[in-house]
């Protein structure tokens, strides 16, 4: 099923990948139950939360009041890769997003170790976003009812705490509900999407009511190196807009409505995050809102001289953040799942429950395994790793579909890159520039996890890929090498 050479780059047909999933009728196990609405809501679940509730005062203390620039600069490099994700996911609509459209172009160890990366976008973002959600609890907690959680509880090791219980409840809620079927959980996130949106909108028109230009000078205090870090920390904020394609084999007519629901969620969310920077500084210096914890209850507290308006922005990021939880939590085994039907990962991934028709192990254990380092990793430490990681793998995303459209001009697209091919390239660019911003410390530490995880696929998955199985079935019963009819193979 495949041809001689290098087992790393055995590259696995679009036509197989689609085959596989039963992505153009139903999904394999999986129902198709998510419209273009349904769709939206989850992305903007997906990426609405902990980046903009808590994430904006660390990129207010590293930009100052060109936080907006920073922002800017951070969609830009979304905007450009969002391109490339809604081809390539129209193309190849499965559950397994970029690792899927690296393997279909980069080959079976480009595609392993873009997985692993996922594991930092989806798996440890989710740590982050768990630990996010703690914060604004007690913030809601405390208006409510003037009692806290002790910090020793609600907050991790190196932030004053022993262990952040929080994180760990809304993860294993979240699983809770992904276990039950994703009909409920679309539902569940669409709900949460729409509040948190108008609780957003709610913050501007506060914020901007108290708006003062002279909080926005001096406009750069730490120059373009600052708005550069900023929008490194900001990047985090957009993460999550390619979960969308992981819905690949549960959304209705997934090649017209996957690209559609990128682009969508791109735009409103650009537009909002814009929006409440520029009302946040307006609002308060700078000074004031830099690596303050529940930024935004602080701000409308501050304009409305009361704690029920930061109690209401404090309920809408508690069901923000878990509506991330939720939504990127349901990327992550999907990915795991399509890993497993390759033959990568231990197969209790692919496991589909007929009951429910969700992968119920996956889902327990992503939940279990992602809870520890949401409970003891602080924040910060957690942001800056799921940032490069996650710059790297949409590199590789503009990278695929620049090869894709060379070695498969005929593959039906019902979404094709503007501009190409200098979108994907100016894609590349801005993602290396954020991958630069994110400081030193946090590159050894991505290398560090790359060389973990070429060992992995050297131990593991290149032994027991099911491409590599299908080869050597093929050898053995004599039948000539060279690509199968809905395969195709790349020899170094």
């Amino acid at each position: 099923m495949s041809s001689p050479g290098p087992s790393g780059l055995r590259i696995k047909s679009p036509d197989l990948l689609v085959a596989e999933s039963g992505a153009d009728l139903e999904g394999n196990g999986l129902k198709r139950s998510m419209g273009l609405f349904q769709l939206v809501c989850f992305g903007i679940g997906a990426i609405v939360g902990t980046g903009i509730f808590v994430g904006l005062s660390d990129t207010v203390a590293e930009a100052g009041p060109a936080v907006i620039v920073s922002f800017v600069l951070a969609a830009v490099t979304c905007v450009f890769t969002a391109f490339s994700f809604a081809e390539l996911g129209g193309a190849i609509p499965v559950s397994g997003s970029s690792y899927s459209y690296a393997y279909a172009t980069l080959g079976e160890r480009a595609a392993f170790l873009v997985g692993w990366c996922l594991l930092l976008e989806y798996g440890i973002s989710v740590s982050a976003v768990a630990v996010g959600w703690g914060q604004y609890l007690n913030e809601l907690l405390g208006s409510l009812t003037g009692w806290q959680l002790p910090a020793a509880l609600s907050n991790p090791p190196g932030d004053g705490g022993i262990v952040n219980v929080p994180a760990v409840v809304v993860m294993l809620l979240a699983a809770l509900l992904l276990v039950r079927g994703i009909r409920e959980s679309a539902r569940a996130t669409a709900a949460m999407a729409v509040l948190k949106l108008a609780i957003l909108v709610l913050f501007c028109a506060i914020g901007f009511s108290a708006f003062r230009a002279g909080h926005l000078s001096p406009f750069a205090p730490e120059s373009v190196a600052g708005i550069t870090s900023g929008a490194s920390v900001a990047f985090f904020s957009y993460i999550g807009f390619d979960a969308i394609t992981t819905a690949g084999e549960e959304v209705k007519n997934p090649r017209r409505n996957i690209p559609l629901a990128i682009l969508i969620c791109i735009g409103v969310v650009t537009v909002l995050y814009c929006l409440v920077a520029v009302a946040a500084i307006g609002a308060l210096s700078s000074d004031q809102v830099a690596d303050q914890p529940a930024a935004l209850s602080l701000i409308v507290n501050h304009v409305t001289h009361s704690a029920f308006g930061g109690g209401v922005i404090a309920f809408g990021a508690v069901v923000a953040i878990a509506s991330v939880v939720l939504a990127v939590m349901y990327g992550q085994t999907r990915i795991l799942m399509s890993m497993s039907r390759d033959g990568l990962v231990p197969r209790v991934f692919e496991r589909i429950s007929p009951r429910t028709s969700t992968p119920v192990a996956n889902t327990w254990i992503v939940a279990v395994v992602f809870a520890v380092p949401a409970a003891v990793v602080p924040l910060d430490v957690v942001m800056n790793l799921t940032t490069i990681g996650t710059l790297a793998v949409m590199a590789v995303v503009n990278v695929s579909v620049m090869v894709l459209r060379r070695t498969r001009p005929d593959l039906p697209r019902r979404f094709r890159v503007p501009f190409f091919p200098v979108s994907p390239l100016l894609g590349i660019g801005f993602c290396l520039y954020l991958m630069y911003g994110t400081g030193s410390a946090t590159w050894l530490q991505f290398a560090a996890f790359l060389v973990v995880g070429a060992l992995v696929y050297a131990c593991y998955g290149r032994k027991r890929s099911r491409l590599a199985e299908a080869a050597a079935t093929a050898a053995a019963d004599g039948v000539p090498a060279g690509p199968a009819p809905a395969m195709a193979t790349r020899e170094g």
